[in-house]
């Protein structure tokens, strides 16, 4: 029997489901998640943190600094993913255990989540709170002028939508305010997402799909970039992670492919975890 496709060759929403659910790939998920918990956890008893810094107007707009131990420092802005309707900053905490030992001051960003609020809203918030690092991270201790920006999973996808900001425009700012950028497991088109178990949640349609697709949307801009994912994740991310890749050399810019050999969707964020790794060690050079 002929079946209509949902997206590429996609026909079931079963088939897109296992693609882009994280979960079927990584043999203990209970347990990947308890172990953030337990380093995140770690990570605001061992380490100086500022918890819940407001960056916007609601309760869920915050910010939680790591500073460095040296003055002026280099920042890394992460923003957490979850596909838009879970997780929150405190789950990622642990980011800062690699970081901070190189002198540099990581800030996790916090956001509304579906169904409470839209994607678009997201983006918003998440734009709004990389323009107020910029202009307040040096009463933190951080150098505004070497910022990295980056985020994992659906926060590849908001890092990603913040390259495409016309930050002189909209918000005053110098055109290209970050040094570097680092986008892990990005979904940079979001259409598939339509059909998903998702939808319920995040209700794309349309517009919203158009407006926060960075593929599609790719601007001239400086900022080198780092594009990464985990071997061992499904064929759609190292595929989305290509496509962005190329797009985003084809329009000029600079940018890196790395696919990290044996790691599944989690692991490909814990190496910010480790001092050593090669994240940290991109991370490092690019904010020298």
């Amino acid at each position: 029997m002929w079946m209509p496709k949902l997206y590429r060759e996609f026909k079931t929403q079963a088939e897109i489901d296992h693609q882009y659910g994280a979960i079927p790939w990584i043999p203990d998920p209970a347990g990947v998640a308890r172990g953030f918990a337990e380093r995140s956890e770690q990570a605001r008893r061992k380490l100086v943190a500022k918890l819940d810094v407001s960056y916007g107007a609601t309760v869920d707009e915050t910010l939680d600094i790591f500073p460095a131990d040296a003055p002026n420092a280099p920042v890394f802005v992460f923003i957490h993913g979850g596909y838009w309707r879970s997780n929150t900053s405190k789950d990622f905490s642990s980011l800062a255990l690699g970081l901070q030992p190189l002198g540099i001051t990581t800030v996790i960003v916090n956001y509304s989540l579906c169904p409470k609020v839209t994607v678009d809203e997201i983006t918003r918030q998440t734009r709004a709170a990389a323009a107020w690092v910029v202009r307040n991270i040096a009463t933190y201790g951080g150098d505004a002028k070497r910022v990295a920006i980056g985020g994992h999973s659906a926060g590849g996808n908001l890092g990603a939508m913040a390259l495409q900001t016309l930050w002189d425009q909209e918000y005053g700012l110098a055109s290209d305010p970050f040094v570097a950028a680092i986008l892990i497991s990005g979904i940079y088109d979001i259409a598939p997402l339509r059909y998903s178990y998702l939808q319920p949640l995040i209700q794309l349609d349309d517009g919203v799909i158009v407006r926060n697709s960075p593929l599609f949307s790719i601007r001239r801009c400086a900022t080198p970039t780092l594009i990464t994912w985990g071997a061992a994740e499904s064929g759609e991310f190292e595929r989305q992670s290509h496509a962005f890749h190329g797009a985003w050399q084809a329009a000029g810019n600079q940018s890196e492919l790395i696919a990290q050999e044996g790691a599944h969707h989690y692991a490909a964020i814990e190496g910010f975890e480790h001092s050593d790794s090669q994240l940290c060690g991109w991370l490092r050079e690019a904010l020298a």
